[in-house]
């Protein structure tokens, strides 16, 4: 029940006692404004680590072919390794059940021209599936589809800042857009979370692209999404295997580490789960020390309040008082402080990170900020410590003698 004559006491002893309170509050206020800034910060750099994955599927493999740089089985020095039509055939049909996703991609860098405006920029050939690999967004129109492969039609999906680039505030889908050379109607436009370097890309049937430019049945490179039911230790061997098994097919040496290559996002996600972990172990002993010292802190002031105030307690119990009031007194008092001042402390770090914020991202911290749920969690852990640290000392002061609370000095 809300006792308002204890509550003016309450504000009335925190007003004659000004140093005194503030000293308990600023410990508290301290600890939670370190403890805000501290998971804040580690936020923005875990932030930054899932942006670095964020133009392309977590479960992505890129393979790719260069040049020999291991002289093997009859293959010199230099020679060039082509995949081919038949490569991709061979890969959906061997390994069925590893994959999600497979995309052959071919790319060539193009003049692009709307009327009297231009600009030079990437032109890829790529399967439908080719959207999930790179999580790009369709924001207008549709991507490519299998009718487009099959009828190998002159369509394209351009990013969203070659329309901004080209068509400027106008829209772009439906239009017509002349591409190294060739006309091609433009189906839909794309975002992409890569980045302004990922929406500058403009998409073209697989098909299309190898009949217009050289009419063979070479292809550069696949895109690939293993399954995601694969573990990350099972996705490195599933990569590792394909590569082994291409470099066979092709008569490269496993020591040549160019002719074909792959990287598997599989093994970024480990080294980044490794790092996040780490820092994640490093952010909880730094914060558990901070609100430990926060603890220590509170339980020396709630010792040497309840101290000075023994005289206090004795007029208190002479005048009636029962043990039960007075430490019921001085925990919600204890109460009262530290839960202003965490709030306080947790509103002037939330207000520093959102200042600081954008400063920090040259730091590779992006978007510094804490959840709500952990800051009242340690708020609350602090007030427990407060009650804890007032208790023992308050029940002390209630047991005492008025005779002998009123003669300390």
């Amino acid at each position: 029940m809300f006792d308002i004559d204890r509550w003016r006491e309450i504000f009335q002893s925190i007003s004659k006692n000004k140093l005194r309170s503030t000293l308990s509050g600023f410990t508290v206020t301290f600890a939670i404004l370190l403890f805000t800034l501290l998971f804040g910060i580690g936020n923005g750099l875990q932030n930054t680590f899932k942006k670095q994955f964020a133009g392309d599927a977590i479960n992505s493999i890129n393979i790719w072919s260069s040049f020999t740089t291991v002289a093997y089985k009859g293959n010199q020095i230099g020679k060039k390794i082509q995949f081919k039509n038949d490569d991709f055939t061979f890969i959906k049909e061997n390994f069925s059940k590893e994959i999600q996703t497979i995309s052959p991609r071919n790319q060539r860098v193009v003049e692009v021209v709307n009327k009297n405006k231009k600009d030079t920029y990437t032109l890829r050939g790529v399967y439908p599936e080719f959207q999930f690999q790179e999580s790009a967004e369709i924001i207008e129109g549709r991507f490519l589809n299998y009718r487009d492969i099959n009828e190998k039609s002159k369509v394209v999906a351009i990013g969203r800042l070659v329309e901004e680039d080209l068509f400027g505030q106008l829209s772009a889908v439906d239009k017509q857009l002349k591409v190294g050379g060739i006309m091609y109607q433009i189906i839909g436009v794309f975002s992409d979370p890569g980045g302004d370097n990922e929406e500058r890309f403009i998409y073209t049937p697989f098909t299309t692209m190898q009949r217009l430019y050289g009419n063979t049945e070479n292809l550069d490179e696949f895109g690939i999404t293993y399954n995601p039911d694969l573990s990350i230790n099972e996705a490195i061997a599933f990569g590792n295997k394909m590569l082994r098994i291409l470099k066979e097919k092709y008569d490269v040496s496993r020591e040549d580490q160019r002719a074909i290559g792959l990287y598997n996002n599989a093994s970024g996600n480990r080294e980044v789960s490794n790092m996040m972990i780490g820092l994640g172990i490093l952010i909880f002993i730094i914060g558990f020390g901070t609100l430990i010292a926060g603890v220590v802190g509170i339980s020396n002031i709630m010792v040497y309040v309840v101290s000075e105030r023994t005289k206090e307690l004795g007029i208190r119990k002479a005048v009636g008082a029962t043990p039960k009031d007075i430490v019921t007194m001085i925990l919600q008092e204890s109460i009262f402080i530290t839960a202003i001042s965490g709030y306080f402390g947790l509103i002037l770090g939330v207000g520093i990170l959102k200042v600081a914020g954008p400063s920090l991202e040259e730091y590779f911290i992006l978007n510094p900020s804490i959840s709500t749920p952990v800051v009242i969690g340690a708020t609350v852990t602090l007030i427990i410590a407060g009650v804890i640290a007032g208790y023992l000392p308050a029940k002390r002061a209630a047991r005492i003698k008025p005779v002998v609370a009123l003669s300390a000095d």
